[in-house]
């Protein structure tokens, strides 16, 4: 497969590397992290606004640059590799996309604009702790008038204290769909006390006004394929970041007067990660170049999370381990990625439940 990237892709990942190293210094994010606060940089979230990176994926009527979901994922990988405290999946990946294909006139003149100039922040609600109900979905939808009426509650939705719009799975007597509040009226968002301090909310709804967005189970899996095959790429920066801290440290540390990557044991733990960060590397390309062209995915992005989900963690444990008590430090870099990594492997379901979705596509065929 060639996975070439065009100019213009190339100048996306870009611009963001430029931004984003120079703004999400180690010591910039302790200071973020330290604060007790949401871990979420506004003036950052501005920046990426100004410079129209949080527009890439909005039609250009909307003031966005009108691109597809290869330059988000470029976006997300670099956000991944520097652990940049800010949205940027949630509200690209998981909300804007579904938004640009399937909203109507009103919903997508109300949030896109908004998006692209960076004064909204978006997100998706996908998980439940009660997997009942009809489609695995318990929250449902009522119709009211033109619009709808959400009940029910939602768990460990990503920048859920941050949002300003929500996209919410639910159940309606017409099958399932996509639905958008607004947080307020309806909306209680409670704070999740997470390990990686993300901004990360559980979500009661109690009649919650909504517009549809999207109905039916192929329109649904379109949105959540997406989302899955995004949050890889932000999971390929994690990993190459700390793909990076190990080969550095490695080569730095010295035991017995010599650098303890000349080990043996030591190259053969660090070239496995390196196997790794390649697997999750080309599976990840291969996913959301086939959801770029709007191929068939559902394999390709399932085989992509798999990798993430568990090879991640290979490379998680192996990068903690070779620093030995330095991985366990919370003021090291390492630790950000780390929490990280975890977060990613369990959201949108883990490396089981992805080998299941690889199986049943592949029995139905």
């Amino acid at each position: 497969m060639d996975f070439s990237l065009s100019e213009e892709q190339q100048a996306t990942g870009d611009l963001a590397r430029q931004i984003l190293a120079d703004r999400c210094t180690h010591e910039h994010l302790r200071e973020i992290e330290r604060s007790g606060e949401p871990r979420f940089d506004r003036d950052l979230w501005s920046a990426l606004g100004e410079a129209g990176l949080l527009g890439i994926a909005i039609p250009e009527q909307y003031g966005g640059a009108g691109l597809g979901v290869l330059e988000v994922a470029q976006v997300l990988q670099v956000a991944g590799r520097h652990a940049a405290p800010v949205p940027l999946w949630e509200t690209l990946g998981l909300a804007a996309l579904p938004l640009v294909r399937f909203g109507s006139d009103e919903v997508a003149a109300a949030w896109l604009p908004r998006v692209a100039d960076g004064s909204a922040v978006l997100t998706a609600a996908w998980q439940e702790d009660d997997g009942g109900g009809a489609h695995g979905v318990a929250t449902t939808a009522t119709a009211d008038g033109g619009r709808f009426r959400l009940d029910g509650a939602k768990v460990c939705v990503p920048a859920a204290q941050i949002a300003d719009g929500i996209l919410i799975e639910a159940v309606s007597p017409d099958g399932p769909g996509l639905f958008l509040v607004e947080v307020g009226e309806g909306v209680e968002v409670e704070a999740a006390i997470t390990t990686a301090g993300s901004p990360t909310g559980h979500l009661r709804l109690t009649d919650a006004p909504a517009a549809l967005v999207c109905a039916g189970v192929e329109a649904v899996a379109w949105a959540f394929e997406r989302a899955v095959g995004t949050q890889c790429a932000l999971a390929l920066g994690h990993a190459e970041a700390m793909l990076d801290l190990l080969a550095t440290y490695t080569k730095e540390r010295k035991q017995f007067d010599v650098p303890i990557a000349s080990f043996q044991a030591v190259g053969h733990r660090a070239a496995d990660s390196y196997i790794d960060t390649e697997a999750i590397r080309l599976t990840t390309l291969q996913a959301v170049s086939r959801l770029h062209e709007d191929l068939p995915s559902t394999v390709e992005v399932s085989v992509a999370k798999f990798w993430v989900a568990w090879a991640g963690q290979r490379i998680t444990l192996a990068a903690a381990h070779l620093h030995g008590g330095v991985g366990a430090d919370r003021d090291y870099p390492l630790a950000r990625h780390f929490t990280a990594m975890k977060e990613l492997e369990l959201d949108l379901g883990g490396a089981t439940q992805h080998l299941l979705r690889v199986g049943a596509e592949l029995a139905a065929s």
